[in-house]
Formats: C-alpha cells, structure tokens, sequence
C-alpha cells in the first residue's frame, strides 16, 4: 500500500513530516534512484535513499525501543532555550531513523522514559484509546486522610476535564511526609500533582516506575539506559494495538 512520502518515513522513525518535506524540496530524497517532489507516494517495496545513503522502513525489523532512567532537572525536548540538560543528550543513536519519546515527564518528575525508533509505535503508546498504565512512586508534605484517597479514587474535577487514579497504594509516613504509588491510565500534562493539589497536598517527589508492561530496573541508576528486547517490544506493542488502524499519526 502506498502512502505519502513524508508519512511513510515519519512512520518509521526518520523524521518529523515537517523536517522530511525540508528534505524532499532540498532534493535530497530519492525514489527508485529519481528525485522526489512534495505529493510523491511510496511503499515498503521501494527503495528509498537520504542523500544516497538507503532508508530502513520495514519497523517489523528496524524497530528499537529503549529505557531510560530519566533524571531531575533534565527536560524532555531536544533542546532548550534554557540551556537546560534535556533527556536525548545521554543516547545512544538508534541503528536506524531518530529517537522519538513516548510521552513525557516534567523537569522536576525522575524516572523511567521509554524512546522509540517506530513512529507509528510511539503514537500508538501514547493514545489514549490504548489506556495504558503509568505508575509512579509519590513523596507528599503531609497525610492525606481515608477521604481524600477516596475522592482521588472516584474522580475530580481538574481545569481539563474530570480526573482519577485507578489506583492510590499507601507505602509509608516519614516525618512530616508520606509515600504512595499511585497508577492512571492516560498522560495528561502534569496529572499526578494536579490531582493531589486539587486536594490540598503538595507533591515533593515523583519518579515514575512502570510504563505497561515495562519496570523501571532498581539497579538503573539516574541517566542510565537499556535496550529492550523483542519478547518486551512485542509485548508493548501488543499493549497499544487497542488504537484504532484509522486514527491518524502525526
């Protein structure tokens, strides 16, 4: 099946559609040994070249996917006008196409990111329709009561639409603090301290331990990575096959 140029090559992992359509007018992109233009279709059976050089776009085979432990103060963008560390500078290079985040955690929030060489895998993990589960590990200034827990259960109502853990665990009460894991199924901006604050309790610490089916190993230290392997990529990939074959990749 053919698909848009640009499309294609997003999908599997070389580019953003912007970024790809900059090269396709440069001339930089061949189809079949000819120049590309803007609006040209293309398949997995054609051999497509950046500068020469031939592009992987079978992701069945090419696809990678990597664990990092993301630590405090590092931001999730490729750059910063801050001048702030941010989470790619530490990575390796992927055997094929770029790295692409799935999702992200704030510049205060530690813990495990996953990346991926897969466009269209990336998208699918990050959908809300795949429901997929995050875990984090929370530190609170002070103990919320039976209640407020319950309330936190059943749902609020944040600035964006209503909001609820599906699960709050209670760990321990250090001092004036206190420790839960807490899991959700979606990844809006910043959820996990909006829905304790709407409660009153300001989150000191947050690091994220799983992401599906995926742990957070307790020997990776902060800025360290590991490769995943097949059996694990499938498994998240089975994970995130809930979305719909028609909803759209960016």
């Amino acid at each position: 099946m053919q698909e848009r140029l640009q499309k294609l090559l997003a999908g599997a992992g070389h580019g953003s559609r912007r970024g790809i359509e900059e090269w396709i007018r440069a001339g930089r992109i061949t189809i079949n040994g000819r120049i590309a233009a803007l609006g040209d279709r293309a398949s997995l059976d054609d051999t497509i070249c950046l500068d020469g050089k031939p592009l992987v776009l079978d992701t069945a085979e090419s696809t990678e996917v990597l664990l990092y432990h993301k630590p405090m103060g590092e931001v999730t963008t490729r750059s910063d006008p801050e001048n702030r560390p941010t989470v790619f500078q530490r990575l390796p290079s992927p055997r094929s196409g770029r790295w692409i985040v799935v999702g992200r955690l704030d510049v205060n929030t530690s813990g495990l990111l996953l990346f991926t060489n897969d466009g269209a895998l990336a998208h699918r993990l990050m959908h809300p329709s795949s429901e997929i589960e995050r875990e984090y590990r929370v530190r609170l200034r002070g103990t919320p009561s039976e209640p407020v827990l319950e309330r936190l259960r059943s749902g609020v109502q944040l600035e964006d639409g209503p909001a609820a853990f599906d699960r709050i665990e209670r760990e321990s009460t250090e001092g004036s603090h206190s420790w839960f894991r807490v899991t959700l199924h979606e990844g809006r901006n910043r959820e996990v301290r909006r829905l304790f604050e709407h409660q009153g309790f300001e989150v000191s610490k947050l690091s994220r331990i799983r992401y599906g089916n995926v742990d957070l190993p307790s020997d990776l230290r902060a800025g360290g990575f590991v490769s995943l392997g097949p059996p694990i990529v499938a498994e998240l990939a089975r994970l995130a096959a809930a979305l719909p074959r028609t909803a759209k990749v960016q």
